[in-house]
């Protein structure tokens, strides 16, 4: 799948993708309504940043697109597409352990920080997603 040229989309099966690396200049897009709630995305060739309600939700350094992003109390799971080694950004519940898996691969246990952050490398090819679900344990 390629970028969101919309900067941020509501999918039909209830996910939000968002996100677009191959943008030279920073863009944003805010004020979005979701599930009761308002989205603001900033993306471009440096970085992809996601708020929910003025609230930290993803980050991503370098840019990246972002298909299917689901979030509950116990799991996160999305695809990520962009270019080169990534790495991405979650808020999460503090000093929480999760699992992370990358591609179906168990790539480990992550325990969060303090404040409640959520720290991964993924290396991407452009043109091929990575499917990432990190589910709480």
């Amino acid at each position: 799948m390629a970028v969101v040229e919309e900067l941020i989309r509501i999918e039909d099966n209830n996910t939000l993708s968002f996100g677009d690396y191959s943008r030279k200049e920073k863009t944003k897009l805010d004020n979005v309504e979701f599930d009761g709630d308002l989205y603001k995305v900033k993306t471009f060739y440096e970085i992809t940043k996601l708020e929910r309600n003025g609230m930290f939700v993803y980050e991503s350094l370098p840019g990246t697109a972002v298909h299917h992003f689901a979030a509950n109390g116990t799991e996160v799971s999305f695809g990520v597409y962009g270019q080169g080694h990534t790495s991405i950004t979650l808020e999460l519940e503090s000093d929480t352990i999760y699992q992370v898996t990358l591609d179906g691969v168990n790539a480990g246990k992550i325990c969060t920080n303090l404040g409640g952050k959520l720290t991964l490398s993924v290396d991407l090819n452009d043109g091929k997603d990575v499917a990432v679900k990190i589910v709480k344990k």
